[in-house]
This record gives C-alpha cells, structure tokens and sequence, in this order.
C-alpha cells in the first residue's frame, strides 16, 4: 500500500456504564493517505461504519483474490483521487451490533462516533474539522447508521452514501418474525434462548436458524429498549402467536429512514452528496427502501445519486469504489 494503516485501542467514555457491559476501550482502524507524514496539509475524513455482525477490525480482513477496503481506498488515491483521512469505528455489541444507535438497552454508540472517535481524529491527526469535510459510509447496519448519524447531527457531516442500508422495515425485518417467534418459544423464551445461543456459538458456531433470532433481538435492543424485559428490550411479536404488538412496532417504524427522512428532510438537504445504492437481488429485500429513499429526497429537492447493481447483499465491498469516486473530489479541503 501507498497509504499507511493503523490500528488504535481508543476509550469511548460514550460507552461507560453501558448495560451489556461491553468494553469501553474500542478497536479504530484509520488510513492515513500518501504524503501523510511528510507534509503539513490538512485532510478531509471518511467515517466508514461496518455491517452487523461486524467490527472495526473486520475491515482488514483479507478475502479470496479481493482487496480489503481501505485497499481499495488506497488504490483509487494512487489513481488521482483526491487524499482522505479514513476512519473506521467500532460498533460491535454483545447481541451483534448497536445500529450505531443510542439506546438504554445497548449504550451511546452513535455519541461514540460522534464525540468521542471524531473528537480524537480531530485532535491527534491533521483534519479539516468542518462538515463539508466529513462523509459518512456504511453498507447494511452501517449505511442505516449513517442515516441516523446525518438525522442527529446534521453539523457534522455533510456527506453521506448508504450501501444496502436497512430501511422499509416491513420486507427488511418483519418476514423474520414468525421465525424468530419460533424459536424463542420453543427454547423457553429470550433469556433461555440467549444462554442456549451463546454456548453454542462459542463451543461450535451459529446454527442456521440462529441469524433470524439474534437480528430481532439486536433490533429490538434498538429500537425498542425497555427497562425490566429480557435483555432491556420489548420484542414487536408476541412469543405465543407471533401477532405484531401495535405500539412496539411503531418505534421501531419511527427508527425506519423511508419514515424519518422526510420527516427531517431539512436534515437531508443540508448534504452536499447523497450517495444510495443496493443490489437487485438483495436477500433482505432493501432494493425497495432503497428506491423510496431516493424517490422521497428527489422530491424534497435534494441531489441524490441512486445506483443498482446484479448482486445479493453480501460481498459486495467493491461498491465502495462507486460511492468513493463520487465523494472523495467533492470532500472540502484547506
């Protein structure tokens, strides 16, 4: 590589008291471009938030014949792009993943990137510190945090591309609850589950109907955290018939972006890039939420580049070249 990449153990007091009890101190991963020690310049940054089931460290991950991503990255900066500063935060959680969300039932993972990872970028590396210097990237779990970053915090960003991001949670989520529903009852409910799961996943692996169930938990502890229930969270199912529970649904549909983007599009206008994309064949069905994300910012008159491609929901890392090459020359420098 052309560029350099590091790997910090960065504390995120955001974190501290966090009812999973899950650590504090975090992997970072960040790539700094060519030239970096060498010069004085200053450099835009790219926030990368991973999937569920994902980590920071993941990102470096080597698959068959493929570069990683911040590879990639470093492949079209030697092209002639434009240099960043990447930055690759942490949002594991003990049930899987924390939808870069605050939530009583996980903790303030969203404050966890906002304050405290870009508060230390900003004082230990050489950043342009504006919006119009910042882009948020994320592919599934990650392109619906970065939704969520840009609705919450429309100062610090003002870039954004959602890769296969969750959104339209009646064909992204809801066809797993009769499964999840099933399991849950037959292993005697969430904390029977939980303690059956975590076993077998540390003495074997995941069993294949495991995902359906680990994925409703996650979400709920998102989406709807509720003091007192198993695990702090309330299920939008009922265990003995599966039936929806109206009022628990609609947090979790309020969480929804095809629900809350136009609701705060003023949000969303602010960007000065709007990058969505998702595959045709998507196993999760997010190619509609995809479409209707766009349709919805198209007509509140915001810019959006809104791409499809042949392919499913997973391995699908060499999107990023199309939504980097898009944002990287608009990122404003010194």
């Amino acid at each position: 590589m052309k560029g350099q990449v590091q790997l910090h153990r960065l504390a995120c007091p955001a974190l501290r008291g966090n009812p999973l009890g899950d650590p504090v101190e975090r992997d970072c991963v960040v790539y700094l471009p060519p030239g970096y020690a060498s010069s004085a310049q200053r450099y835009p940054v790219v926030v990368f938030l991973h999937a569920f089931l994902g980590s920071a460290a993941g990102w470096l991950n080597v698959a068959p014949f493929a570069p990683s991503v911040p590879e990639r990255l470093d492949q079209l900066l030697d092209a002639g792009l434009p240099p960043c500063i990447a930055v690759f935060p942490d949002g594991w959680s003990a049930l899987g993943g924390s939808q870069w969300a605050n939530s009583a039932a996980t903790g303030r993972y969203r404050d966890a990137v906002v304050q405290d990872v870009l508060g230390w970028v900003d004082a230990d590396f050489r950043t342009v510190p504006r919006r119009e210097a910042r882009a948020v990237v994320g592919r599934s779990s990650g392109g619906y945090g970065s939704w969520q970053l840009v609705r919450h915090h429309p100062d610090v960003f003002g870039h954004l591309a959602a890769h296969s991001g969750d959104a339209y949670f009646e064909y992204c989520f809801l066809p797993d609850f009769p499964k999840a529903a099933g399991a849950l009852l037959k292993a005697g409910g969430v904390e029977a589950f939980w303690r059956a799961f975590v076993q077998r996943a540390r003495e074997t692996k995941m069993a294949g109907d495991d995902h359906a169930v680990v994925n409703a938990l996650a979400m709920a502890a998102a989406f709807s955290p509720k003091a007192g229930e198993p695990l702090g969270l309330e299920l939008p199912f009922e265990l003995e018939t599966a039936a929806i529970r109206p009022t628990v649904w609609q947090r979790w549909l309020a969480e929804d972006p095809v629900r809350f983007v136009p609701q705060d599009v003023q949000a969303f206008r602010s960007l000065q890039t709007v990058f969505i994309d998702c595959g045709t064949r998507d196993e999760f069905g997010l190619r509609w939420g995809a479409r209707m994300l766009a349709r919805s910012l198209t007509a509140a008159r915001v810019a959006v580049t809104h791409e499809e491609y042949e392919d499913g929901h997973m391995g699908t890392s060499y999107r990023f070249d199309r939504s980097l090459r898009l944002l990287l020359p608009r990122l404003a420098r010194q």
